[in-house]
């Protein structure tokens, strides 16, 4: 059954498989580099010490599509954003964050027709002269509703800007389709991750980052790595070694990015970008490698709470039970 749950994903969303064997575990990732730890870690060695070999790959384009996968019986072990891991805990998905990856990871991306808004004047107001000078609100790119930097962009809008969400048109597309809409100008800005904010900085000569993700949600949770409840009860010693591995990544991913060039760049971007946007995008993010989930439980609690308010999260989420803090808490102790 859950073999014919991955056909049928993969027909519908175009999802890589790699491997075939039933028995494996199923890893769900995003090409985006919030995840890089994901990266390393499937490094044959650091793999093979967690004790999860030769693991089913899932790639995903959005943490929504995460979060039905994992709705419908996939993926072992994920690596997400804490906004889908919340949705998805919510749905009833029997899934707990064991570790983090990142902190403060959203960006606003502005191109040459915004930016200077932003340069000049008063931010909150940025939107609205754009809109009074083009005769056109304009159009920013996110994720899908429920996704971080959906939620990021609207807890700016809201409660740091203080404006009406209706002044921009928000366009909700998958990482793809988002970079390749600043790419080609179907957009006026975009909320979004490295490696898209780096690769529209190099490509796009008038695009600015208007506001930091320290500015837009401060200590906004990111990425995080969930994992099945069944997996922690019948394998706890596997999903150990896998938090160890995640620290030490983690570490290296803050204090000596430039080792981690190679193994992220075969994972993000489909393999084609170029070391020097890799390289960018990891130094750009090494103070956010924040692997300690304790670290965020606030944070998480300030996102679940805005998400209520504004509906993207239905059901309340417990986060005692969405957290199981003791893997990373034996590494301290």
């Amino acid at each position: 059954m859950r073999k014919l749950f991955s056909i049928l994903a993969l027909c519908l969303s175009g999802w890589s498989l790699n491997a075939a064997a039933s028995d494996q575990v199923e890893i769900g990732y995003m090409p985006i580099i919030p995840v890089s730890q994901a990266f390393l870690t499937l490094e044959q060695e650091r793999l093979a010490a967690t004790g999860f070999e030769n693991p089913e790959l899932i790639q995903f384009q959005n943490g929504p599509a995460m979060v039905q996968a994992l709705l419908a019986g996939q993926l072992d072990i994920a690596y997400l954003g804490i906004g889908p891991a919340m949705v998805a805990r919510a749905k009833g998905a029997d899934i707990k964050v064991v570790a983090s990856n990142i902190v403060e990871q959203i960006s606003l991306v502005a191109l040459g027709e915004l930016a200077p808004y932003f340069e000049s004047g008063d931010p909150a107001t940025a939107f609205s002269r754009f809109a009074a000078d083009k005769g056109r609100k304009p159009v920013i790119a996110t994720f899908p509703a429920g996704s971080v930097p959906e939620t990021v962009l609207q807890y700016w809008l809201r409660k740091q800007l203080a404006i009406d969400p209706s002044q921009v048109e928000i366009v909700y597309q998958g990482a793809a389709q988002v970079q390749q809409s600043l790419l080609t100008g179907a957009v006026d800005g975009a909320a979004i991750l490295e490696p898209i904010v780096s690769i529209s900085l190099e490509r796009i000569p008038e695009a600015r980052v208007v506001a930091s993700g320290s500015e837009m949600f401060p200590k906004q949770p990111g990425a995080v790595l969930v994992v099945r409840e069944a997996l922690i009860n019948e394998q706890p010693e596997k999903v150990q070694a896998l938090v160890n591995v995640h620290a030490e990544v983690s570490r290296v991913l803050r204090e000596q990015p430039e080792t981690a060039v190679a193994a992220v760049q075969r994972y993000v971007g489909g393999g084609r970008l170029s070391i020097d946007v890799v390289q960018r995008a990891l130094e750009n993010s090494r103070e956010n490698f924040v692997d300690d989930p304790r670290l965020i439980v606030e944070g998480a609690r300030n996102m679940r709470d805005f998400q209520a308010e504004i509906g993207t999260l239905k059901a309340d989420v417990d986060l005692d039970q969405l957290f199981d803090t003791r893997f990373y808490q034996s590494l301290t102790q």
